[in-house]
């Protein structure tokens, strides 16, 4: 399994994951990490940018954990079948651990209105 975190300041769990370029990608291997690393990506690539399937750095992720996204993004990542998270939790490790554990606290996604740029 491979996880997907929004992390555009390397540090924390970002909102706005169609314009974040930097995510931490976390390798699970039997409910264990196996392995971290960062991803930037160029702005081309970028989720608002493509509009279409995943960028080639994140074509392996089955989970994505966020702190905000639009609605139109959230539709095209549930039709690619990779499972959506907003995370209350801010550190990325943190979150990884206790999503592992079945306790990672999460907010409902609530859309303003149907327009990505606007909504959260």
């Amino acid at each position: 399994m491979q996880i997907a975190i929004t992390s555009q300041n390397r540090k924390t769990i970002t909102e706005h994951a169609g314009k974040c370029r930097k995510f931490w990608l976390y390798d699970i291997d039997a409910d264990r990490i196996a392995g971290k690393r960062l991803v930037e990506l160029p702005i081309e690539q970028s989720f608002h940018a493509s509009h279409a399937g995943l960028p080639d750095a994140l074509a392996g992720i089955n989970v994505l954990i966020t702190g905000g996204m639009g609605s139109n993004l959230f539709r095209r990542l549930i039709d690619l079948g990779v499972q959506l998270l907003l995370a209350c939790e801010e550190d990325p490790d943190r979150a990884i651990a206790d999503f592992l554990a079945g306790c990672l606290l999460t907010r409902s996604l609530v859309f303003a209105c149907d327009d990505e740029h606007h909504s959260h």
